[in-house]
């Protein structure tokens, strides 16, 4: 519990994140203080934090946590077949197509095995990593925006892809099929990503760097499919990765950026340690998946 309070900041998260409530999670805090003999927490406004020993005996359970995972894939190991459960998360493109492709290979060659997938931007997925509540994570990242990478886990590239711009099939720039300079979408209405991702800020850099201009970035979304609906039916323009973009779509222009290329990696994100046979059977299978993918590097 402390550690979950450590890596979630409040006691409502922890209770969530555990099932139980709140003042459960206050009391067995409290006799962990008395335990401890030392204060390890400490009022906050409306909340709490950890004190000097709370942090202390924190990082101490990180490595408790890691012993009790390095047992558990040893006792694991000693099973001929591959069994167990692996909890996965990732953005929606990774999801479908990495997640839920390996998920069915895994199965079907590892039937004791169980697989739980969840979608999750990664801000969410990288606290559930670190505290045990996912196995594995895939992250994207735009060149010129790398992604945090915490102390503990392990990051592993298995994909890259150039991004394509979008346009209505109706643009005047989509009348030839040749790559598009970002200078003649200068008065385009642009749609992004969330204000705060990778996709947003890439967005934003691009326009600027290989345009020139502050593009009039008047939507966004973090589902791929209502940026397009976006591009179908406002006349707006996107930037996105190849993964995102439907097969044919007669509604759409897709086309390469004549001023340079900028690319999206998607990496595995684990844990450090030793991994149980049956994260490294999906670990597998993911691997597999991607490097099925079209336009892949």
């Amino acid at each position: 519990m402390l550690r979950e309070l450590q890596e979630r900041g409040t006691l409502a998260a922890v209770a969530e994140a555990l099932g139980y409530t709140p003042s459960a999670v206050s009391q067995q805090l409290a006799v962990l203080e008395r335990e401890a003999g030392t204060p390890l927490l400490a009022k906050a406004g409306r909340g709490v934090r950890l004190t000097d020993a709370g942090r202390l005996l924190a990082d101490h359970a990180d490595v408790l946590l890691a012993a009790a995972d390095a047992a558990r894939a040893d006792l694991d190991a000693l099973h001929d077949d591959v069994r167990g459960v692996v909890r996965a998360g990732g953005l929606q493109s990774a999801t479908r197509a990495l997640l839920i492709p390996a998920l069915a290979a895994a199965g079907a060659a590892h039937p004791e095995l169980r697989v739980e997938i969840t979608e999750m931007e990664l801000e969410q997925a990288l606290p559930e990593l670190r505290v045990g509540g996912l196995d594995v994570a895939v992250s994207d990242e735009y060149d010129g925006h790398p992604r945090p990478r915490p102390r503990g886990l392990v990051v592993e590239t298995v994909h890259e892809e150039p991004l394509r711009l979008v346009l209505p099939a109706s643009h005047p720039q989509a009348r030839r099929r040749r790559a598009v300079h970002l200078e003649s979408l200068r008065d385009d209405v642009w749609v992004s990503s969330a204000s705060g991702t990778g996709h947003h800020a890439l967005v934003l850099s691009t326009c600027r760097s290989l345009g020139g201009y502050e593009p009039d970035l008047r939507h966004r979304s973090n589902d791929a499919d209502v940026q397009l609906e976006l591009v179908r039916s406002t006349g707006a323009v996107a930037l996105l990765p190849p993964l995102t973009l439907p097969a044919d779509d007669p509604a759409l222009a897709v086309r390469d950026i004549a001023d340079g290329e900028v690319s999206r990696r998607l990496s595995l994100v684990t844990r450090e340690g030793p991994q149980p046979p049956a994260l490294r059977a999906y670990l597998d299978a993911v691997r597999d998946a991607a490097r099925r993918l079209p336009g892949r590097r």
